[in-house]
């Protein structure tokens, strides 16, 4: 199983990022999939999940309205579109497949909001 992040970076207060997570070693399709962060001296955070055929995401309550989660099964990879960044976003962001609840095991993707 192989899950790759990428698309993090430096952004100012306000901006967008659209990170990406390139899949190999399952099924896809068989799985829902999450993103989870985890920001300096932190544990992890959910922040949202999106069912097999893509149609449900899910998120918390307080990330509802900015993060976007997407997915494509024909290129095994799945997305999240952060807007209207804040300085708490800084965090690593990682995606899993299977449960929220599943710890992270890739590198994820490092976030840094700044001014």
């Amino acid at each position: 199983v192989q899950l790759v992040e990428s698309g993090g970076g430096l952004v100012r207060p306000g901006g967008s990022l659209r990170l990406s997570c390139v899949t190999s070693g399952f099924v896809f399709s068989n799985y829902a999939m999450n993103w989870v962060r985890q920001a300096p001296g932190q544990g992890l955070e959910w922040i949202s999940t999106i069912s097999r055929d893509g149609l449900r995401p899910y998120y918390p309550e307080s990330l509802k309205g900015r993060f976007t989660i997407s997915r494509d099964n024909a290129k095994r990879t799945v997305y999240l579109q952060l807007n209207n960044l804040t300085f708490e976003d800084t965090a690593i962001y990682y995606c899993t497949n299977g449960p929220a609840e599943t710890r992270p095991r890739s590198r994820g993707t490092q976030v840094t909001v700044l001014s």
